[in-house]
């Protein structure tokens, strides 16, 4: 095992080597491979109302997973379909592997997360735990479970958004959490890799709110490029992806403290950096772009099943070569958004606004490609059984100049509103 770590984030290696490496891993005590709490399926069915742009994910400016010609349109969805995969080899030692399926306005099947987990027996004092292989970053405060769904809402904020379609790298992480009087505090550190290109969507689409998440090995679509960038940047990204030849050559890293208070409030702080060389670039011409983002989150709980939740998160992205003490693009963006969520019996209310902006100062993108914007969510949900319910209603709103280049108004809005029942066994 500890051979084909080494491999992992020192050879050439693929994610998928968490998968063979639990494989090859012999069953001992405390092993359960295949039992009905080693495997789950989930998945669900949506009704989408939806006006404005057509969806990036379809080729459009559109801010959301579906979208429309700019009147109304609904239309029915297979929305997500996750098989996970959690074995156990030791009582310590076992993997999470999950396979996804995300239909809408673009159907994509492929692997979404692989990777070895170690939790030895907590110390009287220190627990520790590790991870290892293709994953999330512990960012999002609305995620959860291995096949990372959305808690409160069927639509993430456009922060949490972006984490799921650019920030997915390989990582080898370890976690020690002790307790300092009635205080809890967890720290997270990790060495990452196969993320150089995270910032080239955000950059040239801008924020947006959806649900898909990116696959390993599958590319994201940018929005039409300006004439400027024909021949220099390809029309799509891949965020899981080293542009070095061999894997891990410039490694990067994240890090992360959780504190919890006697109260009950969490607190969070989180720094990320892919370490990406902004000058490399591959035959396909997609480049490096150097990323690098602080979060800080807060979880309160307000009495009565109430909670409030609090992100923000602001970074910098750089790609291509200096041209008067300035990259081609320099893009520094933020994001943050406040949730509260209150259960009313057997039925749950969340509320959501945010705020987001960037702001370009390279040599080749300027001021044109700003955007600021703001949504506002409102959703609904009943859980029963192996079934959940919900429905959702959002806004979104967002200005940006580089839009009249396309024949559309700077200023954009949309309305979604969306129906979704989710199963899981």
């Amino acid at each position: 095992m500890a051979r084909v770590a080494i491999r992992l984030l020192t050879g050439s290696a693929i994610p998928l080597g968490c998968a063979l490496a639990a494989l090859w891993s012999a069953p001992a005590s405390g092993a359960e491979l295949f039992a009905p709490d080693t495997l789950e399926l989930n998945g669900d069915l949506r009704l989408v109302g939806v006006d404005g742009q057509e969806s990036w994910v379809d080729g459009g400016l559109g801010k959301l997973r579906s979208g429309s010609d700019g009147d109304l349109r609904v239309s029915p969805q297979l929305g997500n379909a996750n098989l996970v995969w959690r074995p156990q080899f030791t009582w310590s030692l076992g993997a999470t592997i999950v396979g996804s399926l995300q239909g809408g306005e673009r159907t994509e099947a492929g692997l979404s997360q692989a990777y070895l987990t170690f939790k030895p027996m907590r110390g009287t004092k220190v627990a520790a735990s590790a991870r290892l292989g293709l994953m999330w970053p512990p960012v999002s405060l609305e995620h959860e479970g291995a096949d990372w769904h959305v808690r409160d809402s069927i639509t993430p904020s456009a922060l949490n958004s972006w984490i799921g379609e650019e920030v997915r790298p390989v990582a080898a992480e370890a976690t020690i959490g002790t307790d300092l009087g009635a205080n809890n505090i967890r720290a997270t550190a990790a060495v990452i890799a196969a993320n150089d290109t995270a910032g080239t969507l955000l950059t040239f689409r801008g924020w947006a709110l959806h649900d898909r998440t990116t696959l390993a090995f599958q590319r994201q679509p940018l929005p039409p490029l300006g004439e400027d960038l024909t021949g220099v940047q390809a029309p799509y990204t891949h965020p899981l992806i080293d542009l070095h030849e061999g894997f891990a050559h410039r490694p990067g890293y994240y890090a992360k403290i959780a504190w919890q208070l006697v109260a009950p409030v969490r607190l969070e702080l989180f720094r990320y950096d892919n370490r990406a060389d902004p000058e490399d670039v591959n035959t396909n011409l997609e480049w490096g772009w150097h990323t690098q983002f602080n979060n800080a989150g807060i979880v309160a709980e307000l009495g009565g099943g109430a909670e409030l939740k609090a992100q923000a998160l602001q970074g910098r992205t750089r790609m291509g070569y200096a041209e008067e003490g300035r990259r081609w693009i320099d893009n520094r963006f933020r994001s943050a958004f406040v949730l509260l969520a209150r259960p009313f019996g057997s039925f749950g209310l969340s509320i959501r606004g945010e705020a987001f902006d960037t702001r370009n100062r390279g040599s080749w993108l300027g001021d044109e490609y700003d955007e600021e914007g703001w949504s506002g969510m409102i959703a609904g949900k009943h859980e029963w059984g192996h079934f959940t319910g919900l429905v959702e209603l959002l806004h979104v709103s967002s200005r940006a100049d580089f839009l009249k280049e396309h024949g559309l108004a700077s200023r954009q809005r949309q309305t979604q509103a969306q129906a979704e029942l989710r199963m899981r066994w």
